[in-house]
Parts: C-alpha cells; structure tokens; sequence
C-alpha cells in the first residue's frame, strides 16, 4: 500500500505547541511528543479520566517480581531439565520471566538501543518520511496507538516494522540513521535464533514433542516495534500503553535502564525494572491457547517518567496468517477437554484489534466453554482497565511495553 501523504505544521493546543501532521484522508491533527519539544503540562488529550489513571501509589516493587531463569542451561543436557522446568513454572505462574545469559551479545542489544535512539533524536522532518496511519503497511512510524479511534491517547510515539524474512522486509526499513538496517538486521537474526530456542524449551515444559510449537505457527512472523515515552510532565495522568495481553505467542522485550513495564499478578501492579543484558519474556494470547490454558497470557502496561525518556524494543513472535490455532491435542483429554476452538490466527487479529486495548483478553470469545466451566482463567481485571473505554477498530498493529 502507498504512504499516505503528510504535512508537517506546528500549532497551539490548550496553550502547548506541539508539531502535528495532517494527511490526505483525514482534517485530525496527528500529535507528534517525540518533537523535541519541553511540555509543561500534559496536553489536554492525554489525560485520563481519574478511574483510568495508573495510580502509582499502589504499585508493587520488590526485586523479584518476576522469575529470572539462566537459559545458558538449555545448552547442556544435564541442566536442560531443570531450566525447562523453570521455565514452565513461571509460564503457569506468571505469564513472565526474564532470561539471562541467553546467548545475544550484549554488544548487538546495546547498539539496537543506540540506534533506536539515534532515529527517535533525528529532526521530526526526517522521521516523517516514515509516517503512515496506514495500519496494514508493514514498516511506518506512528504514534499512540490507534490515533483515529482513541478518545484519550497514549504518551507513546512508536516505529514498527516486520523482521522475516528479513531479506523480504528489510529494504522497507528506514535508511535513516544510515546504519539502521546493518544493526537491525544483525539483531533481528539473533533474536530469531533465541526465539527458536525458547519455543523448544517451552513445547518440552508441556510434554510435547521439541518441534511442536515450531510447526503449530505454520510459516512463521517476527515483528519488532521500538516504543518511545518521552519525558512526560504528569505521569500520574496517563500512560505509555494502558492494560493489554499480547495476541501473538511470545514477546522478547528489550528495555534501557528507564523503568516503565508492570505486570499485572495476584490483584497488584508490579514494576518490572529493567536489568542489563536481559530480555524480559512473556507469553502471548496463542501460547494460552496452545498449551490449553496451562500456561497464561497476563495483562501488563507501560507507565511513563517525568524525568527522563524510556525505549522499549519489543519483538514479537507469531503464527502465520493462515496458521490454524487449537489447543494442543496431548494437553486435551476427558478431564480437560478442549478449552477453546479452532480458529486461524488471522481470525483472531482481527477480533484482538476491534476489541483495541480495553485492558481484558479476548479469548473469551474463543473458549470452548461457558464462563463458569472453563478450565482457566485471568486475574481479576483492575477496574482501570476494564473501564477503559476505546471504540472499536480494524487495525492490525502491535504494541508492548
């Protein structure tokens, strides 16, 4: 699809200025935070009515939020049991966990941060060749989330782009900085391989075969967006990305050493910090499917700071298309029948983007049950994200704290 022209315009708004696009199809400013610009205040259309704001002051932090697991094991066959085991253990408890000593050199994460943050530091002008409200083209920059269909938007300006195969995708990537595609490619690669290596370790902690997950997601998508939260004058009133579970099957999230990610456990928000070298991995709406429920898919956010901007690079690991999602028939039987249907993961895009970011899964609409007879189930929504209220869109997009 063609990109869609735009015009770059600074205007006032509720006292602020701030640099705006407008575009062919549409008279609506497209606000631009990543404009190099110093807000005093949070502009008007960001601020969250007060049952929807993040309520910072209840937050949980404590240094083992989440399960961290050496995956250096998974290369020996002696303490390959032991790392498949925790593994599956934080899946079913968690939903997440964070790896180390995974096998990426920290020298490729560390000039993918770079880079990332060279692109988002180029002048506005030239980040605007690569903007699009086009959510079916496969690399653009943008921002929010779904900036036509939000009422309240999000403190978030985002470049998203698909990763394989790479030779299909890459000269689509922006040529700006100059050596974007040389870094991004390099850690494409890479995260791929650690991806692979995960989805073996994860159908083993099922008791399937190493190659299930492998063949359950047909040819294979990997997406990459780099999330950027600017400084922000009243994090109290808004958020990055509000409450929302991931569609795909696993998310490999790079962070710098800014906080913003909480995961959503036991009735509390917990800060996940960032640690260096690490990759912060969690389980998508597909793998909840798949392995029929044992392993969830959980809600987590994106809170912003006042003082300085956070990157977040989260790649995501899905099916194709076409690929036909059911649970996994080893993990069915008379006493745990089938928790959901058979559906293609195309078919559960486009239910997961009409629904948008209302801070609740929709796999509900996939369950093979009634609500009092399913097998799983989700933490009991925060009431922040169950009143979020959103209209509904077509868009296929994905986001990530």
């Amino acid at each position: 699809m063609e990109m869609v022209d735009v015009e770059v315009e600074k205007v006032s708004s509720t006292g602020t200025d701030e640099i705006v696009v407008r575009n062919e199809r549409e008279e609506k400013p497209v606000p631009l935070i990543s404009n190099g610009m110093n807000y005093s205040e949070l502009p008007q259309h960001y601020i969250r009515p007060p049952i929807q704001r993040p309520r910072l002051d209840e937050v949980v932090f404590s240094l083992e939020s989440i399960p961290v697991v050496d995956v250096q094991g998974l290369q020996c066959d002696s303490s390959r049991p032991e790392v498949i085991r925790q593994i599956g253990r934080a899946c079913a408890d968690y939903g997440f966990f964070r790896i180390v000593n995974h096998g990426i050199p920290a020298a490729v994460s560390n000039r993918m941060l770079e880079v990332a943050e060279e692109f988002f530091r180029m002048p506005v002008e030239d980040r605007m060749e690569y903007y699009s409200d086009d959510p079916f083209r496969k690399t653009r920059l943008s921002t929010s989330f779904n900036i036509h269909k939000e009422q309240v938007l999000n403190w978030r300006d985002y470049l998203r782009h698909h990763c394989y195969p790479l030779e299909d995708h890459v000269h689509t990537w922006p040529s700006k900085p100059a050596h974007y595609r040389e870094v991004g490619s390099l850690y494409c690669r890479e995260v791929r391989v650690l991806a692979l290596r995960l989805l073996e370790a994860l159908s083993e902690s099922l008791g399937l075969e190493a190659d299930f997950l492998d063949k359950a997601l047909g040819k294979h998508e990997q997406h990459m967006a780099i999330n950027y939260y600017p400084k922000c004058p009243n994090p109290e009133l808004t958020f990055g990305l509000p409450a929302h579970s991931d569609p795909n099957v696993l998310t490999l999230l790079l962070q710098d050493e800014v906080p913003g990610l909480q995961v959503f456990n036991n009735g509390h928000w917990i800060a996940v910090n960032p640690i260096p070298n690490s990759f912060v991995i969690n389980i998508g709406d597909q793998l909840q499917v798949l392995s029929n429920g044992r392993y969830r898919s959980v809600l987590h956010r994106a809170v912003v700071s006042s003082s300085r901007a956070r990157i977040s690079i989260p790649t995501f690991y899905c099916p194709s298309p076409d690929a036909v999602i059911d649970p996994a028939t080893p993990l069915t039987d008379a006493e745990h029948p089938a928790a959901f249907r058979s559906f293609t993961y195309e078919e559960y895009y486009q239910e997961f983007w009409n629904r948008q970011l209302q801070g609740n899964t929709c796999l509900q609409s996939f369950s093979g049950h009634d609500e009092e007879q399913r097998p799983w189930k989700r933490d009991h929504c925060p009431r922040e994200a169950n009143d979020d209220q959103v209209e509904p869109s077509s868009e296929e997009e994905d986001s990530d704290a």
